[in-house]
């Protein structure tokens, strides 16, 4: 079972990402001199649009052979049968175990 990021977060990634990009172009098309850090609006963008992409591709937490994964680069994992307690916490699912805590959104 895979459990998708909300949608409403997936959009506003890919609306700042073409915010920054239109920013962006407007900047280095308008202005005179153009320095560096006008060229950061791009990276911005990338990083936004980049995001999108990866949630719109991977799901956040994938439920298979009793372990509960989130799946993004530095995710955690545990195995259901060692879950002892779920609580949550200011919009957080916090997942706690004899010597583990994960917290899952």
């Amino acid at each position: 079972m895979r459990i998708r990021y909300k949608k409403k977060q997936v959009k506003l990634n890919l609306i700042m990402g073409i915010i920054w990009l239109i920013y962006g172009i407007i900047l280095v098309i308008i202005k005179e001199n153009v320095n560096w850090f006008d060229y950061a609006w791009f990276g911005f963008s990338a990083i936004y649009l980049i995001m999108y992409f990866y949630q719109k591709k991977e799901k956040y937490l994938t439920l298979e052979n009793g372990i509960i994964k989130q799946n993004w680069p530095f995710g955690k994992k545990m195995n259901l049968n060692e879950i002892k307690r779920i609580r949550h916490f200011a919009g957080d699912y916090i997942l706690k175990s004899e010597n583990k805590y994960s917290i899952n959104k």
